[in-house]
């Protein structure tokens, strides 16, 4: 008879870099009971959210929220801006790069791939993989296409996959510099709520985000963030669209309702998740993520181990990939440190599989929840026989110790 009642004595160490570790106060919040989301008090709940949720994306703009996933809002972005066979340009930095491209292929639309250039001779057969977006290629193809065939920019801001956060404002700059009319659409799905983003001070036009990451809850509720040039475009797009359409979810909105069933109890949920960020205070919120990603960082040095991005000033706060020795299948590694310490860790996808391991560090943690995941990993590696130059945790515990938490923002 199947069970699924797999969880061992203690807690679980969920980290992966998403769906991430959902706070207490967030799953009691959730655990409401369901209400008419015909009825006055859903409208209420609805207008705190879709207002609420801008602050998040640094937006004047409407924001879109959608019960679904992030691969939802990657297809809402392009169905409602795009018309089939439009050419658009898409950079490649990692595996989510890569499944976005192949949606958009499926929609029936062309994309343009650009790849990173350069010499990497840690990953030879995925150097790009290490890097972030190199803007100057984009400008350099934006100013070749002098009819205009291209009808958007897509880049991954957070590229989960890797561990390398790319420079939006850079990508903007180029865009305007070349003078194409060409969106910018980003994929903010794991960098929401975590890394610094403006929508609007980036002139972005649409702004992709899902809500297990940053926002800390489970999944089920994906946005997008639009600007008033992408509305304008909406308007002319032919790609065909129902659950995903702007114009029917925007008009609802106004008064806090949908125009079908949302996910009322995951509103609950961000509700409660924006109350928290505000409390906060987003730069604590961001000045926290880079605090625990340096600390990883330093764990991963001191382990002699290689860090999957390459950028010094790329590194992503939310994640850390770790590159393992040759020889040692990272996915043996991971299903060792699952059964052993009840600790779960990110796979390397795509063109990194079994060659690196992601450490997720967002969502419901603190500096003893990463002691103790570095921990696992550093007796993982060990039971796997890698020779470490030194202890990762010792090195984490000096960072954390000698760089206090941020404070949170005033009252």
């Amino acid at each position: 008879m199947l069970t699924l009642d797999f969880h061992p004595v203690g807690r679980h160490f969920l980290q992966i870099p998403g769906p991430s570790p959902v706070p207490d106060r967030i799953l009691r919040a959730i655990g409401l009971p369901t209400i008419d989301h015909r009825g006055p008090e859903f409208a209420v709940l609805g207008l705190k959210c879709l207002t609420g949720i801008r602050a998040i994306f640094k937006t004047r703009h409407p924001v879109v929220i959608y019960p679904a996933s992030g691969t939802g809002a990657w297809e809402a972005a392009l169905v409602n801006t795009m018309s089939p066979g439009d050419h658009i340009l898409m950079y490649e930095t990692g595996q989510f790069a890569a499944l976005w491209e192949k949606l958009a292929r499926r929609l029936g639309l062309e994309p343009e791939i650009v790849e990173w250039r350069g010499q990497d001779s840690d990953l030879p057969a995925s150097p790009g993989w290490r890097h972030g977006v190199q803007a100057g290629l984009i400008e350099e193809r934006l100013r070749a296409d002098t009819g205009h065939r291209l009808k958007a920019v897509c880049v991954v801001h957070n590229e989960t996959s890797t561990g390398v956060t790319s420079d939006i404002a850079a990508v903007r700059k180029a865009m305007d510099a070349a003078g194409h009319p060409a969106l910018l659409i980003v994929d903010s799905i794991s960098g929401l709520a975590s890394a610094d983003f403006r929508h609007d001070e980036w002139g972005v036009d649409v702004t992709i985000s899902g809500s297990q990451k940053g926002l800390m809850l489970p999944p089920g509720l994906s946005f997008n963030a639009v600007s008033p040039k992408a509305l304008d475009v909406a308007k002319t797009a032919k790609l065909p669209k129902s659950f995903w359409a702007w114009d029917e979810m925007l008009e609802m909105n106004k008064t806090g309702y949908f125009p079908y069933t949302p996910s009322t109890n995951l509103l609950y949920g961000l509700s409660e998740a924006l109350d928290m960020l505000a409390e906060e205070g987003l730069e604590t919120v961001f000045a926290r993520h880079r605090r625990w990603s340096a600390g990883v960082r330093g764990a991963v040095n001191a382990w002699g181990l290689p860090v999957q991005c390459a950028d010094a000033a790329l590194h992503s706060p939310i994640l850390t990939g770790v590159i393992v020795p040759a020889g040692v299948d990272a996915d043996v590694l991971r299903k060792t440190i699952l059964e052993r310490f009840d600790l779960s860790l990110g796979a390397g996808l795509g063109k990194v599989k079994g060659r690196m391991f992601r450490i997720g560090h967002l969502g419901n943690s603190n500096d003893l929840t990463l002691l103790a995941t570095l921990a696992g990993c550093e007796m993982g590696l060990r039971l796997a026989g890698v020779n470490l130059a030194g202890s990762g945790v010792g090195s984490a515990m000096d960072y954390f110790a000698a760089h206090p938490m941020p404070n949170k923002k005033a009252a």
